[in-house]
């Protein structure tokens, strides 16, 4: 979880194949009117957001077995809304800077998320440091050091000492 440019869709396609488990693109399951908005540089609202949880929530849920999902979940309330449906879900925060996700946002290709809309999403997050079931991350640290400690962290019961 975290703003966009954080690299949530990266970290959680490489999650997913070491744990052998399935990986889910939050971004492509926004509602064509979400999409439509962002593309236009309008920030989504709750009424566009709550839905599109819900969906992934039970996208989840429905799984059987290891599932990776990234998902900006920015608020504490979504992260609550999807904590109250899937069983035993974990949050992987990946905190970055403004400026740095402002760059990697402008130096995407064929992505429906303007960097205008990054200092929305900085305005919208609730950082969810301090928050049980939830690892804080630097985004600019390496993947490789990255996975190193989400597996750990994966590892441990309910992220215990984390």
């Amino acid at each position: 979880m975290g703003v966009s440019g954080s690299g949530k869709s990266t970290l959680a396609r490489e999650l997913a194949v070491a744990l052998e488990g399935a990986f889910i693109e939050g971004d492509e399951h926004h509602s064509a009117e979400s999409r439509d908005k962002m593309c236009r540089g309008i920030a989504l609202c709750d009424s566009d957001r709550e839905p599109w949880l819900d969906r992934l929530a039970e996208l989840m849920d429905d799984m059987h077995g290891t599932a990776v999902l990234s998902c900006s979940a920015l608020r504490r309330s979504y992260r609550e809304r999807m904590r109250a449906r899937v069983t035993g879900l974990r949050f992987l925060f990946l905190d970055i800077s403004f400026s740095e996700a402002v760059a990697r946002v402008a130096g995407r290709l064929h992505h429906e998320f303007p960097a205008t809309l990054v200092a929305d999403q900085f305005a919208t997050l609730e950082s969810p440091v301090g928050e049980a079931g939830v690892l804080h991350l630097s985004a600019s640290k390496d993947s490789a050091c990255s996975m190193k400690e989400v597996m750990q962290w994966l590892s441990a019961p309910d992220g215990a000492g984390y």
